[in-house]
């Protein structure tokens, strides 16, 4: 007699087999993403193929191919052909495609075809979020952070690569050419390997040509550069290394760090990315008033003012530009200024009034110095020049407010640090040491679309429960309007001859009563 516990013999067959649902617990996840996507209006997201054509083969409903995809990502199942295999061998994904086996082929193609669909679903969770009070703090924190395309830096060109490689293809060749001539002189040597010398300069050759070819259209492109692979992946700087790659906004809530907007842009820096984000965090929060938290990477003088045009409140530590301070001389912040009489005053006690009004890179700039420097006993420590002179741009007030704002709350930037800097780890923890799987910028900001999703969803369970989210999902769907309306798409999608599926009708309906 065995003292272990033995399981069920392979080929023991049972009267009655047991039902599918049995296998899925009450708390299980894909419950919820079968719900959730049940909920969806799709036709209204712009999902392809909500209504079937009259002629032609049946296709798949997009409300199964999207579970689909939630659950993959869910569990950093990404690729199409992994996500085919699932199918067929994994039981969850049995019970919530009901056995459905779609190629990879046609799971590739509805995430190609739906992204702007796709990307609206991760702002419905988030209206979700909304209803269950996740939300109740009007603040969030801003950050940007670079992430790998699908491109290699060896296939991504500037000016400066170009003219780089072509260098060092070039001294390669003459390498080859002196080992060439070496052969050549010596009588032993092997006529294989001269050719395979001979073969090689012709290959570097030809790579030349190319890459000249290429420098044309490298100063024809807006930012003097190109991809190959990824068209719109670009050079980004990090520190040691850069990466090929995009540029991830992210607008995290500060209570329950939530990420509730987020943005896939080609910049490389994120100094033109703060009112934008901030008004989509807002708009997805819902809120009328917003407090945003961000780095000086975001500082920018037009971006600060548009923000507080908007009502938004922000927090920049502001961007040190000058090097007067590492030259030993006074830096603006010495000058006082007062606006009563619109002049300056320096550390010397002396009065810089205003002069003239210039205009620098579209902004109105007033100039202000003093007709007295050469005098001064401070000069030296001031500026080497005949006098310093002092510049204000028209809107200064604004950029004043807000230094004013982050001196009287330090503690806003350690809050933003604590806020926003996990979830970029995490998402990258999830891709591994990979890069996106898709290219072009629209279909990569779709697959962040789906990262974020499940980011969000695993996030509101740490925080809330998989009984909590049932039961919000339920309470948002049930009311008697939209219990009529999701029961006649789901009656309409499952009543057919030999299709158990009509019986998560009455087990939901039930639930919610």
């Amino acid at each position: 007699m065995s003292r272990f516990i033995e399981g069920e013999s392979r080929t023991q067959s049972t009267l009655f087999p047991e039902c599918i649902d049995d296998y899925i617990d009450e708390e299980n996840l894909v419950r919820f993403i079968d719900a959730f996507v049940e909920e969806l209006d799709l036709d209204q997201l712009g999902f392809t193929g909500v209504v079937p054509k009259v002629t032609g083969r049946p296709g798949y409903h997009p409300a199964d191919l999207l579970k689909l995809y939630i659950y993959g990502y869910l569990n950093r199942i990404q690729s199409s052909r992994r996500l085919e295999r699932e199918t067929a061998r994994n039981i969850e994904l049995m019970w919530l495609l009901g056995r459905l086996t779609p190629d990879f082929k046609t799971i590739a193609n509805y995430r190609r075809i739906n992204g702007e669909p796709i990307r609206k679903v991760c702002g419905e969770f988030i209206k979700l979020c909304r209803h269950m009070d996740l939300f109740s703090q009007a603040m969030v924190a801003l950050d940007g952070s670079k992430f790998k395309a699908s491109n290699n830096r060896d296939k991504n060109f500037t000016p400066a690569k170009l003219k780089r490689r072509i260098e060092e293809i070039e001294k390669s060749i003459e390498r080859y050419f002196s080992r060439l001539d070496r052969a050549d002189k010596e009588e032993n040597s092997a006529e294989v390997e001269t050719g395979l010398l001979k073969e090689k300069i012709a290959s570097l050759k030809t790579e030349v040509k190319r890459l000249k070819s290429l420098e044309s259209v490298v100063e024809k492109s807006p930012d003097k550069q190109i991809s190959e692979v990824d068209p719109d992946s670009r050079s980004m700087r990090l520190r040691g290394a850069g990466i090929v790659g995009y540029n991830v906004q992210n607008a995290v809530d500060t209570k329950n760090h939530l990420i509730v907007s987020h943005e896939v842009v080609t910049q490389n820096n994120d100094r033109d990315c703060l009112t934008d984000m901030s008004l989509q965090a807002r708009e997805a929060m819902g809120a009328e008033q917003l407090e945003v938290l961000a780095d000086r990477g975001y500082y920018k003088s037009q971006e600060l003012k548009a923000s507080e045009d908007e009502g938004i409140v922000v927090y920049v530590p502001k961007s040190h530009t000058s090097n007067n301070k590492a030259h030993g001389l006074f830096d603006k912040s010495d000058f006082k200024y007062f606006p009563q009489t619109d002049e300056y005053q320096c550390p010397a006690g002396e009065r810089l009034p205003y002069r003239m009004t210039t205009q620098e890179s579209g902004k109105r700039m007033h100039r202000y110095w003093s007709s007295n420097c050469e005098r001064c006993k401070l000069k030296s420590k001031c500026t080497p020049g005949k006098e310093r002179r002092v510049s204000r741009w028209e809107h200064e007030d604004v950029l004043d407010r807000v230094e004013r704002r982050l001196m009287q709350n330090p503690e806003k930037m350690q809050l933003r640090a604590q806020t926003v800097e996990h979830p970029f780890g995490t998402l990258k923890h999830w891709m591994g040491a990979t890069h996106f799987q898709m290219r072009t910028l629209e279909h990569v900001r779709t697959e962040m679309s789906l990262h974020v999703l499940a980011y969000n969803i695993k996030r509101v369970i740490t925080i809330i429960g998989m009984k909590g989210l049932m039961e919000a999902i339920l309470a948002l769907v049930c009311t008697f309007s939209a219990l009529q309306c999701w029961a006649y798409r789901l009656v309409s999608r499952y009543q057919r001859p030999g299709n158990c599926k009509t019986t998560k009708i009455p087990q939901l309906v039930g639930r919610a009563e």
